[in-house]
C-alpha cells in the first residue's frame, strides 16, 4: 500500500477549516502542517488537529521534506506568490479561486509548473459538483441538442468584502461551470457593475460572454440582494435544464422542452412549433464536492496525472475576470479575448 500524501494547508479561515477538516480525515492524505499568519486562527487549528504542526510562516512549508502537496487558502492577493514559491520548492499545489489576481502571473505559474512537472490544482469547486457533472456528460452526450444559451444567478444579502468587488469573490464559480460547458473561451466580454456601499468596490456585477458560435452566457453576482440564490439555466435546442444549489432535494431539473420547426405559421414563412414534454428530476450522487475536490488533489498528486481544475482552467478563468474588470472600468466597454475560442477543459 502507498505511503499517505503529506498536505499542508496555508490559510485556515472559514474556508481553509473546511479545507483542513477534509483532508484530516481524508483516506491516503495526511495533514503534516498547518500554517496562518494569524495566532488566533493557528491556535484553533492546532487545537482541533494535534497532529499536524501549526507554523505562521509559508517557508516552513516550502522547507518541509514530509510535506508533498500544498493547499493554499489565503487571501487572494497573496495566491501567486505562496503558488511560486511553492512550486520552485517542488511541491504539488492546489490554490482556492482565483488562481491569481493578474493574468501574467496566472500564465507564470502555468508555466512553471509544467517546468517542474508539478501538479497545479485550482479550486473551482463547482466542477466537483455532482450536478455539474451529470449536466457536463448531458452535453458531451449531445441531450441537451445544440447549446443555446447559459445564464447564472449568485447572490446574496451578505457577505461584503473589503478587499475585492462581488465580480472576483463570486463570478469564478460560475465562470468557471459555463466555461466547463461550453468547452471554449468568450470571444469577447462586458461587464457593468456599481458600488453602492464602499467607494469602487462593486457590490453588484453584470456580466455578458459571447462566444464565437454564436453562444451566450450571462452572470448576474452580488452580496446587496435580498435573495439567497445559486442557480444556472441551461437552454439548448432539444432541453433545457436548471441547476438550482438552494434546492435541498430537486438541485437539478431537465425540461423536455422546447421550439421545433414545422407547424405553426409565425412570421415570414417560419414555421415553429412550442414543445413541452416531461421534467426529469434525477438522482444524483449525496457526496460533498469539497471532499471529492480534496480527494481528486491527491489522486492526481499520487498517479501524476493533470487536474480537472489544473493550471490552464484556473488560466482560462482569470482571463475572463481581468477582461470582465476591464470592462467594469471601461463603463461596460467590450474587452476582446484572443485567441478567440480556446478551449477549456
Amino acid at each position: 500500500m502507498s505511503q499517505p500524501i503529506g498536505i499542508a494547508v496555508v490559510g485556515t479561515g472559514d474556508w481553509g477549516a473546511n479545507l483542513v477538516r477534509n483532508f484530516a480525515s481524508l483516506p491516503g492524505a495526511r495533514l503534516v502542517a498547518v500554517c496562518d499568519a494569524d495566532p488566533e486562527r493557528l491556535q484553533k487549528s492546532a487545537a482541533l488537529y494535534p497532529q499536524a504542526r501549526a507554523v505562521r510562516s509559508a517557508d516552513d512549508i516550502a522547507s518541509a521534506p514530509d510535506v508533498q502537496g500544498v493547499v493554499i487558502a489565503a487571501p487572494a492577493v497573496s495566491h501567486y506568490a505562496i503558488a511560486r514559491q511553492m512550486l520552485e520548492a517542488g511541491k504539488d499545489v492546489y490554490v482556492e479561486k482565483p488562481l491569481t489576481l493578474e493574468v501574467a502571473h496566472a500564465e507564470e505559474l502555468v508555466a512553471l509548473a509544467r517546468h517542474r512537472e508539478r501538479i497545479l490544482m485550482v479550486g473551482h469547486l463547482l466542477l466537483f459538483h455532482p450536478a455539474v457533472r451529470y449536466l457536463k456528460d448531458m452535453v458531451t452526450r449531445g441531450e441537451l441538442g445544440e447549446l443555446y444559451y447559459l445564464y447564472s444567478q449568485r447572490v446574496n444579502l451578505g457577505k461584503v468584502r473589503r478587499d475585492e468587488n462581488a465580480l472576483w469573490s463570486f463570478a469564478p464559480h460560475d465562470l468557471s461551470v459555463i466555461l466547463h460547458l461550453i468547452g471554449e473561451e468568450p470571444i469577447d466580454v462586458v461587464a457593468r457593475g456599481s458600488a453602492f456601499l464602499q467607494s469602487h468596490i462593486e457590490d453588484v456585477v453584470f456580466v455578458d460572454l459571447r462566444f464565437a458560435n454564436g453562444r451566450m452566457a450571462h452572470v448576474h453576482v452580488s452580496w446587496l440582494d435580498p435573495h439567497k440564490i445559486r442557480k444556472f439555466t441551461v437552454v439548448g435546442s432539444r432541453k433545457m435544464v436548471v441547476f438550482d444549489d438552494m434546492d435541498a432535494s430537486e438541485k437539478l431539473r431537465i425540461y423536455d422542452k422546447g421550439v421545433d420547426r414545422g407547424g405553426e405559421v409565425v412570421s415570414y414563412g417560419d414555421s415553429l412549433t412550442v414543445r413541452s414534454g416531461d421534467i426529469l428530476v434525477p438522482k444524483l450522487s449525496l457526496q460533498e464536492p469539497l471532499r471529492l475536490e480534496c480527494a481528486h488533489f491527491v489522486d492526481c498528486v499520487r498517479e501524476r496525472r493533470e487536474p480537472l481544475t489544473d493550471g490552464a482552467n484556473g488560466l482560462a478563468v482569470v482571463r475572463v475576470l481581468a477582461a470582465a474588470q476591464a470592462s467594469l472600468e471601461a463603463g461596460g466597454a467590450p474587452i476582446p479575448l484572443h485567441p478567440a475560442g480556446a478551449g477549456v477543459s
